[in-house]
C-alpha cells in the first residue's frame, strides 16, 4: 500500500489539544504516515499538551517570542512555514482553528498547491473584528482550504452561505470532545491546594479584546464575588501575556479565596473543569468542553462563534462588565433551579469519534486509486 504523508501543523495550546485525537488516529491508519509540525506560537502552553498525549513534532520552527507583535508573527511565519512545506513535501496538510499558525498554514499551502484540511471549520461570528484576530483567520483559511471538517451543523451552513461546495463540508464533530473524554480518564491532579469544602469557581481569560478596562472590570467582578461568598474560592491559572498577568496580580493577589497560579497542564485544567462549580470564561475550547461534563459556562465575551452551547442553555453569554458578571454568578450561586437548568451535562459537541471521522474522509480523499 502506499503511504501518504499527512503533515498536522500546531501552534497553540488549543490546536494540540484538539489536533492531538487527529494525530494519534493517523498514527494508527496503515495508509498514512503523519508528520507533526510545530510553530510554537505558544512555547510551553504547546509543549505541554504535547508531552500528555505522547506526540514529538518532527519538525519544530520555534516562532515564539517575547510579547511578540502579529505583523512580526505573521512574517515570520509565512518564510518559515514556506521552507518546512518544501522540505516535507506533504500529500496534504492539516491544520485547526483560527490562529495566526492556521491562517497561514493554509495560505502556505495556496502557495505550493498543496491540500489544506482544515479542522474545526465554519464558526463565525460575523464581526470581523470580534474576535481578533481570530475571526478574519478562520475566514481567510476557508478561502485557502480544500477540505473542511466543521464540527456541526451550525458550522456547516456558515460555510455554505460563504460558497464552500457541500462536497468539501464534513461534518465530524469537534475533535476537542475527543481529547477531553481521553483526558478525564487519566485524573491529572490539579496541582494546586484548594479548600475542598469550598465551592470552586474557574476562570480564564486570555483574548486580546478583554485587554485593558474591560479585563480591569472581569477582575472587579472576581474580587466582589470572593468579597460576598465565604464558601467560594476562585483559582485562576493567569495567561503570561502581561496585559493579563500584570493586572491580575494587581488586583487580585492576596485575597484569601482567589488562587492565583501559572497556566495548568491540560490533564490538570480537564481536572480543574471537572472539579469545579462553574466556569467564568471567555475561551472556545472551554465553551466546548465543559458541557460535555455538566459544567455551567459563563461567557466572558459580547458575541461568541459556538451559538450552540448558549442555544442549548449551558452556556450564558453575559459581556465583560463588572455588574453584569457578578448577577450572572449570583443566580447561579444562590439558585439551585437556575443551577440545575444549566448543568445538564450534554455533549454538544460531539461523542468522541470526530478524529475517526476526519481520518475516514482523508483516506476517501488520498487513497481513491
Amino acid at each position: 500500500m502506499t503511504h501518504r504523508r499527512i503533515s498536522c501543523v500546531v501552534g497553540t495550546r488549543p490546536e494540540a489539544i484538539k489536533m492531538a485525537p487527529v494525530i494519534l488516529a493517523l498514527r494508527d491508519a496503515p495508509w498514512a504516515e503523519v508528520r507533526v509540525l510545530a510553530t510554537a506560537q505558544h512555547r510551553d502552553m504547546l509543549d505541554q499538551v504535547l508531552d500528555l498525549f505522547c506526540i514529538e513534532p518532527d519538525l519544530d520552527l520555534d516562532i515564539m517570542r517575547d510579547n511578540q507583535s502579529l505583523p512580526q508573527l505573521t512574517a515570520r511565519l509565512v518564510t518559515a512555514l514556506d521552507e518546512a512545506l518544501a522540505a516535507e513535501a506533504p500529500d496534504l496538510v492539516l491544520s485547526q482553528g483560527d490562529t495566526t499558525t492556521v491562517f497561514i498554514t493554509a495560505l502556505a499551502c495556496f502557495y505550493r498547491a498543496i491540500p489544506h484540511g482544515h479542522v474545526e471549520a465554519g464558526l463565525r461570528t460575523g464581526d470581523k473584528r470580534y474576535p481578533f484576530p481570530e475571526e478574519i483567520n478562520r475566514a481567510l483559511a476557508s478561502r485557502l482550504s480544500d477540505l473542511h471538517f466543521a464540527p456541526t451543523e451550525r458550522a456547516r451552513e456558515n460555510l455554505l452561505a460563504e460558497g464552500i461546495p457541500a462536497g468539501h463540508i464534513h461534518v465530524t464533530g469537534n475533535t476537542v470532545i475527543d481529547a477531553l473524554l481521553a483526558t478525564v480518564k487519566k485524573r491529572v491532579p490539579i496541582g494546586v491546594d484548594l479548600d475542598p469544602a469550598k465551592r470552586l469557581i474557574l476562570v480564564t481569560v486570555h483574548r486580546r479584546e478583554s485587554f485593558g478596562e474591560p479585563f480591569l472590570e472581569i477582575c472587579q467582578a472576581i474580587r466582589a464575588l470572593a468579597d460576598r461568598y465565604d464558601d467560594v474560592e476562585f483559582l485562576y491559572p493567569v495567561h503570561p501575556n502581561p496585559n493579563v498577568k500584570q493586572v491580575a496580580e494587581r488586583e487580585l493577589a492576596g485575597h484569601p479565596r482567589i488562587r492565583l497560579c501559572p497556566p495548568l497542564s491540560y490533564g490538570s485544567f480537564v481536572s480543574a473543569m471537572n472539579a469545579a462549580q462553574l466556569i467564568l470564561t471567555d475561551s472556545g475550547g472551554v465553551q466546548e468542553e465543559a458541557p460535555a461534563i455538566g459544567k455551567p459556562v459563563l461567557v466572558l465575551r459580547d458575541e461568541t462563534e459556538r451559538p450552540e452551547a448558549v442555544e442549548s442553555g449551558a452556556a450564558k453569554l453575559i459581556g465583560l462588565h463588572r455588574d453584569r458578571i457578578i448577577a450572572a454568578a449570583r443566580e447561579l450561586l444562590d439558585d439551585d433551579i437556575a443551577y440545575r437548568r444549566m448543568s445538564k451535562g450534554a455533549s454538544i459537541y460531539g461523542d468522541g469519534k470526530a478524529a475517526k471521522r476526519i481520518v475516514d474522509v482523508l483516506r476517501a480523499h488520498l487513497c481513491r486509486e
